[in-house]
């Protein structure tokens, strides 16, 4: 088989995973690894460029130190988040990432159902594996959110917000940082090619290029005039995602967004862009509390997601480890994985001296 007919396809006959065996997320992308195939692999796993960007995003984090405080009564603890006035069970949702069947035969409807079993939100990508509807039916009253891309033109656009709020999505997350697709050199060595995405392939011909209609987002002309039309579509909330520079971030609050995700796109399209954690206290600074401000990005611990609270973030976005999860063990990976961020924050929270993240700020960081 060719890279691109393999590339949907996990691998058959390895043996079944050991979740107890796994105790960080990091312990999720070898096994992903084992049963995923190599072109596939690398295009989730791959960056731009020299993938600088791609490292000093997980390794920006780990630059922040905590200032504990003690002799604080921490024996009940509320690890609940908040996204868009509506609770989670974590301050922490599921990114959107491009066609999971590539990880797992179950693909964005297996993903979904492990993210309502932890209680957390999941974000659909307009490229993913199955429709929307489809996705929907494996957990109806989730917490779901659509990841859209303008693609094929601002019409057929409009039909997947329609569609979205139809089908019981939440919100709109439109991604803003992608006019074009960066150089990723690991797919043009092995020949990688996106399989078939229904959302992608329904409005226009198909297209012979390596990610289909992923690139023709330049030719929508997406600018900031545009954002009020996008909002008008439906009543969903509308979020931006892909913000790393403070003066977009006051843009987006102008434009009446109901929030921003601060992210650089895991370091897949320009690098040696900032990272998430560079800017989030600067771009927070310059929302002003005009709008919710996520953080996407980089993180693999509860440490990480305490330190964009920290910072002013409403909440994270957690992608790729998720991937890995659900390539290892499809529902159950990914329970399992949220399952591992709640026990680091259970124990980070009262060594910090706090009960909630309430009580997580700037006053807790070096």
């Amino acid at each position: 088989m060719s890279a691109d007919e393999t590339a949907g396809k996990p691998v058959a006959g390895t043996a079944p995973v050991d979740l107890d065996g796994v105790v960080n997320l990091f312990d999720f992308e070898p096994l992903a690894l084992e049963r995923m195939h190599g072109p596939a692999f690398d295009y989730v796993a791959g960056g731009a460029w020299d993938e600088i960007t791609l490292a000093e995003s997980v390794e920006a984090w780990r630059q922040f130190r905590f200032v504990p405080r003690v002799l604080r009564d921490v024996r009940e603890l509320d690890l609940s988040g908040n996204f868009l006035g509506r609770p989670a069970a974590l301050p922490i949702a599921i990114a959107p990432m491009a066609a999971q069947a590539m990880a797992h035969p179950g693909a964005e409807a297996e993903m979904l159902a492990g993210a309502a079993a932890a209680g957390i939100p999941f974000c659909l990508s307009t490229s993913s594996s199955m429709t929307m509807e489809e996705v929907a039916k494996a957990a109806p009253h989730a917490e779901r959110w659509f990841q859209l891309y303008v693609v094929h033109s601002l019409d057929y656009s409009r039909t997947l917000v329609e569609r979205a709020a139809a089908s019981g999505y939440r919100a709109i997350v439109l991604t803003v940082d992608l006019p074009v697709l960066g150089f990723r050199e690991r797919d043009r060595r092995s020949g990688f090619a996106l399989p078939a995405m229904p959302h992608m392939d329904d409005g226009g011909p198909g297209e012979p290029n390596r990610y289909g209609a992923l690139e023709l987002q330049r030719g929508a002309g997406l600018t900031w005039d545009s954002i009020a039309e996008i909002r008008s579509w439906s009543s969903l909330p509308l979020v931006l995602k892909g913000i790393l520079s403070p003066a977009d971030a006051r843009l987006a609050v102008e434009a009446g967004v109901a929030g921003i995700v601060v992210s650089n796109h895991g370091g897949r399209q320009l690098d040696r862009s900032a990272t998430s954690a560079d800017v989030l206290g600067e771009i927070v600074e310059a929302v002003d509390h005009g709008c919710e401000v996520w953080a996407d990005g980089g993180i693999r611990r509860g440490l990480d997601v305490i330190t964009a609270l920290a910072l002013g973030a409403t909440g994270v976005l957690v992608g790729r480890p998720f991937y890995w999860a659900l390539a290892a063990a499809g529902r159950a990976g990914v329970e399992h994985a949220a399952a591992i961020l709640r026990g680091e924050l259970d124990l980070a929270l009262p060594l910090l001296g706090c009960t909630s993240f309430a009580d997580v700020d700037s006053d807790l960081l070096a």
